[in-house]
């Protein structure tokens, strides 16, 4: 098997890592911050209650010091990331609670500029939704595109409607495809979002989910979410009524292994799971072992002697799914 996208003989796929490693030439930490930022569908803007899965923190519930001045947020992040790697000394930073660019232009470039300059910093990622990407706020990352090593993160989670429903995202998959369209006129990175395992959603509708999003728009990075139930969210009421079952490790890994073969080589992978504070987690609890479930994805990869690609959607694989 040949695979260019790794130094590790044992990774078979085109982990962000390994792209850091090539673009800076050393280890880069992401280093997230809480912007301080809403959610139109939590706000009333597009809707209220916010995503059904989503934690009052708004998937940042990992951050030391949500609540500090943005430096402050930095500096802590990485005094904590240098008790393991003392010596990385680059940094992108990752603005990730909620939606990064809910907000006027000018509030963007007063709270986005308080962290591009500070020391060691190479780049930037904006988590974001695309129905909030308006010409102006295009134009500044355009800018910032210029400036340092940017990446737009947008958080799609299904390309079915019903589901998006459901879950209260309130915008369309259209919205989606608009705002990649958009963002790559300026030749400006995006990583798309999903997540497997939401109510009501099938092994083949997952499958169609990452064929769908590869195929429709001109994405460089993916994130591929495992669900996480968190206590406190509206999406507890869908387990409780038997509309939510958790995936088996076994049935994720196989699935993850699955939508890798559809994912072109050159495509970055982001992520193949997630982390969830142990204390806020309803399940499933193999995940809180992050480790165990990435080498359980390496060992599949190389158990079935195959590699991200290999099924390549781009080249022609027919729907998994059929309404």
């Amino acid at each position: 098997m040949t695979f260019t996208y790794r130094d590790d003989l044992h990774k078979r796929y085109h982990s962000w890592n390994y792209e850091l490693r090539h673009e800076f030439g050393e280890k880069i930490f992401k280093v997230p911050i809480d912007g301080g930022f809403d959610c139109p569908n939590r706000d009333g803007t597009a809707a209220k209650g916010g995503c059904t899965f989503c934690s009052v923190s708004g998937s940042g519930d990992m951050i030391i010091a949500p609540t500090d001045p943005l430096p402050q947020q930095f500096h802590k992040e990485v005094q904590q990331l240098h008790h393991k790697w003392e010596s990385t000394k680059k940094y992108i930073v990752y603005f990730q609670n909620f939606t990064n660019t809910h907000a006027p232009v000018e509030v963007l470039r007063q709270r986005y500029e308080q962290v591009v300059n500070l020391p060691g910093v190479v780049g930037l990622s904006i988590g974001t939704r695309p129905d909030c990407l308006p010409p102006e706020t295009i134009a500044y990352l355009a800018e910032l595109n210029q400036r340092l090593y940017l990446w737009v993160e947008l958080g799609l989670q299904t390309t079915f409607e019903s589901t998006s429903n459901a879950i209260n995202r309130a915008h369309d998959y259209q919205t989606y495809l608009d705002a990649v369209e958009r963002l790559r006129k300026h030749n400006i990175r995006v990583c798309t979002h999903l997540i497997n395992g939401l109510p009501g959603e099938t092994i083949p509708m997952m499958l169609e989910n990452v064929r769908r999003t590869i195929v429709d728009s001109d994405i460089q990075g993916i994130k591929l979410h495992l669900l996480h139930l968190m206590k406190k969210t509206r999406m507890v009421k869908d387990y409780r009524e038997g509309r939510l079952k958790f995936l088996t490790r076994d049935e994720y890994v196989q699935l993850i292994v699955d939508q890798l073969e559809m994912i072109p080589p050159e495509i970055i992978i982001h992520r193949l799971t997630g982390d969830a504070p142990f204390d806020a987690l309803i399940g499933p609890a193999w995940s809180l072992k992050k480790w165990e479930v990435l080498n359980a994805i390496d060992d599949e990869l190389a158990h079935r002697d195959t590699y991200q690609g290999a099924k390549d959607v781009r080249k022609g694989v027919p729907a998994f799914y059929v309404r």
